[in-house]
């Protein structure tokens, strides 16, 4: 099945407003484009729509949280963190402020728009900034169930969403908690642990099973909170596999493939690949799927980076 993590985002924030009252939301001018606009007309009095003007966006949103609110700001990625990084860190994150920062259309999402809408440095952005959670959901499902996460957390918190369609890999029972991993796939014997964000993890699963015909066994994990990041789950992925490839719809540096490794290189050091945008501008594109194409973020590159990773394991 295949469904929009935008929309998961937009059904849980009219659940949260049913039940919270302090919910609130502000767009900057793209109700529809990500997805608030149930909400805009479920709770009028509780929708702010500031015009094309981010950094207003962000700030009046501050002055809500230190009221008491919790807003959710929305707008896409590339204009909110990408426009917005200073008043974000000031007016929201100095002061610990629970403002939640919604980056729709990241990645490659905005295919035909071209590299100006195309946010593939968000993560490293966000998960600089004191104080701030990064969450990256895999698809629908835990999108809808990260959403209700960051409005309980008190944190100022950063939620990445794609724009297009995507498998649901997860299901309803799949359980979503900051700053906890989740398991996709889990090899026996496994030799290699792919960690994954976003929905380019449908990828790693197309992979691994891939793999696995031809007799190698890895896990797919599910590194949906970019920061905190779960360390002890990814020492003991990289102690039981002693190999690793990171996988993202993002730069790699400063990405997960950076998180990953800072936390491997501290405490288990072991071969690693990192599949990701490699110090490159996107481009024009008819689908995002030309791009992963493009940029190497397909099984068959997974496929390849878990072999190459294997013979590293020899060294």
């Amino acid at each position: 099945m295949m469904k929009s993590m935008r929309d998961g985002f937009g059904e849980a924030l009219v659940e949260l407003g049913k039940k919270n009252p302090d919910v609130v939301v502000l767009t900057a001018d793209l109700a529809d484009s990500t997805r608030v606009k149930e909400f805009a007309e479920a709770f009028p009095d509780r929708f702010f729509q500031v015009g094309v003007a981010e950094q207003a966006l962000v700030t009046v949103a501050a002055g809500m949280a230190e009221a008491g609110k919790i807003p959710f700001t929305t707008s896409y990625a590339v204009f909110s963190p990408g426009r917005t990084f200073e008043q974000i860190k000031v007016t929201a994150a100095l002061s610990d402020l629970p403002v939640k920062i919604v980056g729709s259309h990241a990645g490659f999402g905005a295919s035909m728009y071209g590299a100006t809408h195309q946010s593939l440095e968000d993560i490293a952005l966000m998960r600089v900034i004191p104080n701030m959670v990064v969450v990256s959901p895999c698809d629908y499902l835990e999108a809808k169930k990260a959403t209700v996460a960051v409005a309980e957390n008190g944190k100022p918190s950063y939620l990445r969403l794609s724009r297009q369609d995507s498998p649901i890999i997860t299901d309803e029972n799949s359980k979503f908690e900051i700053g906890k991993i989740g398991i996709l796939k889990e090899g026996k014997n496994p030799q290699v642990a792919i960690i994954g964000t976003g929905p380019i993890l449908n990828e790693a699963i197309l992979a691994g099973e891939e793999l696995q015909k031809n007799g190698i066994e890895i896990t797919v994990i599910n590194n949906h909170t970019i920061k905190p990041i779960d360390e002890l789950s990814i020492i003991r992925a990289a102690k039981t596999c002693g190999a690793v490839v990171t996988i993202e719809e993002h730069q790699i540096n400063g990405g997960l493939g950076g998180a990953i490794a800072e936390v491997l290189g501290r405490n288990f050091p072991v071969p690693i690949e990192m599949i990701g945008v490699n110090d490159s501008f996107g481009e024009s594109a008819k689908d995002y799927r030309e791009l992963w194409k493009k940029f190497g973020l397909t099984k068959e590159n997974i496929i390849e980076a878990v072999k190459k990773v294997i013979v590293r394991k020899s060294y």
